[in-house]
């Protein structure tokens, strides 16, 4: 590894010049340090709730879906008017955002992941 060189910008912030060679393992130690990050939080998960996982024709049938709800809530055994009761709206509405016809709200989508038990991350579609 190359001297790094400390210097100041003309905005007087501090500011280090480095070896294109350099910045580029350090660019790579973070995007591993992050994937590592990733897999222990999805293997804490895996954990936490076996039942999240996914077999191959699971995840097969997920991308098949029309949006990852309509895929958890069949996975989950509920019917459309049992969650839309169940998380406090109307079964038509439920069947609109299964559909992609309909966005819904953060909180909608909080309240379907908590009766799902599922992650937030796990309704983007």
């Amino acid at each position: 590894m190359n001297q790094p060189i400390r210097t100041t910008a003309p905005s007087g912030e501090p500011i280090v010049i480095l070896a294109a060679a350099d910045y580029e393992r350090l660019v790579e130690a973070a995007e591993t340090a992050c994937d590592a990050r990733t897999a222990d939080g999805a293997l804490a998960s895996y954990r936490a709730d076996p039942d999240t996982a996914l077999t191959q024709d699971e995840m097969s049938e997920l991308l098949a879906a029309p949006t990852p709800l309509a895929f958890w809530r069949r996975r989950r055994g509920l019917s459309q008017a049992a969650l839309a009761t169940e998380i406090g709206c109307k079964q038509p509405y439920l069947a609109q955002l299964e559909q992609g016809r309909r966005k819904g709200t953060r909180d909608t989508f909080r309240r379907l992941a908590e009766v799902l038990r599922i992650t937030l991350d796990d309704l983007e579609g």
